[in-house]
């Protein structure tokens, strides 16, 4: 099933093509509208997953940071999730 990540109306992300890990959709990173993405110095540690970087979505002169996360290098346990992108922050992900 497609689905949309929506943010400040405006929609960041759009695909079928899903993997969901610890409920969250992560989107091939190919699917993001880049014009709203920003790359943020921040990072996170996940035991099994990873190092975490992430984006800041920017619309209509908002900005959301630290809205979207990625695994550049994830650990072979997170294959699955290498190039895609999961949201949080007030990011809406739905039926397209």
């Amino acid at each position: 099933m497609k689905k949309k990540a929506i943010w400040n109306g405006t929609v960041l992300a759009e695909s079928e093509d899903l993997v969901r890990v610890e409920g969250n959709y992560y989107f091939p990173k190919t699917s993001l509208n880049k014009d709203y993405f920003q790359e943020s110095n921040t990072t996170t540690i996940c035991p099994w997953k990873g190092t975490a970087s992430y984006y800041s979505v920017k619309v209509n002169n908002e900005i959301n940071k630290d809205a979207a996360w990625y695994y550049p290098e994830p650990k072979s346990a997170a294959s699955n999730i290498q190039d895609r992108v999961a949201f949080w922050k007030g990011v809406e992900v739905v039926d397209a």
